[in-house]
């Protein structure tokens, strides 16, 4: 009796034309939101490769270029530490007796004191990277962190490596030129000079003056500043190339 039932209502139901249309119509947009989603998913799933693809040729490309910085970065260092060592070796020879100053040779030690070395790093990566707007591909959070700390710490860099270069050109060398004979320091850089200076100069008088004392002291300070962004820019190069293999 029961299955007589059920039979009836299902042929009820099969006879019912607006019925089987609302059911027609359900499966048509049930079949519709599936081709949607499957759609949906495929296109994801396109895009997410392609960024994978962009986000490998991205980090390469980084990682190249600071294989490159960080070799140049490492001569910038040498500098800055001959520099610095040097600085302060002239600076301990003030005030000595002239005698023990001509132990040294002060018109090399000069030259290595205002040679700047600077660090000129390749950026063409990174430049196009936030430029385009690419940054955000990168999925790794601590990299782009680093990114952000390397343009930090460079803008940091730049600013003491121009103070340094102002200390140079606007006071060292002025007052160089009116107590020293630059030529003679000049010897050691590209002028090459095979001679010294004919003119009869008392070189060694900067060792006893309050004036050189406190352009020197001056300008070590600055050195030291300038290091202290190198062994900072150093460290965020070593974590980028760690990031990036």
């Amino acid at each position: 009796m029961i299955n007589f039932f059920r039979k009836k209502r299902k042929k009820l139901a099969d006879d019912n034309k607006a019925l089987k249309y609302a059911r027609y119509a359900i499966g048509e947009i049930v079949l519709v939101v599936i081709g949607i989603l499957i759609a949906l998913q495929l296109n994801s799933w396109k895009q997410e490769r392609v960024s994978n693809i962009e986000e490998k040729g991205i980090l390469k490309n980084i990682h190249t270029e600071f294989l490159q910085n960080k070799e140049a970065l490492n001569s910038a260092i040498k500098f800055n530490k001959d520099c610095y060592d040097t600085s302060k070796n002239i600076f301990l020879l003030i005030g000595k007796s002239r005698g023990e100053i001509k132990k040294h040779n002060p018109d090399s030690l000069l030259f290595i004191a205002i040679e700047t070395g600077a660090f000129r790093p390749s950026e063409n990566a990174l430049s196009d990277l936030v430029q385009s707007g690419r940054l955000q591909i990168l999925q790794n959070e601590k990299l782009k962190t680093l990114i952000y700390e390397w343009s930090r710490t460079m803008k940091s860099y730049q600013n003491y490596l121009e103070r340094r270069s102002i200390k140079i050109d606007d006071v060292l060398i002025p007052y160089l030129s009116k107590k020293y004979a630059m030529r003679d320091i000049d010897m050691y850089g590209k002028l090459a000079w095979e001679n010294k200076s004919q003119l009869k100069i008392d070189k060694l008088q900067i060792f006893e003056e309050i004036e050189f004392e406190g352009i020197l002291d001056d300008y070590i300070y600055r050195v030291r500043s300038e290091k202290k962004s190198l062994n900072e820019l150093d460290t965020i190069i070593n974590n980028i190339l760690k990031e990036t293999e």
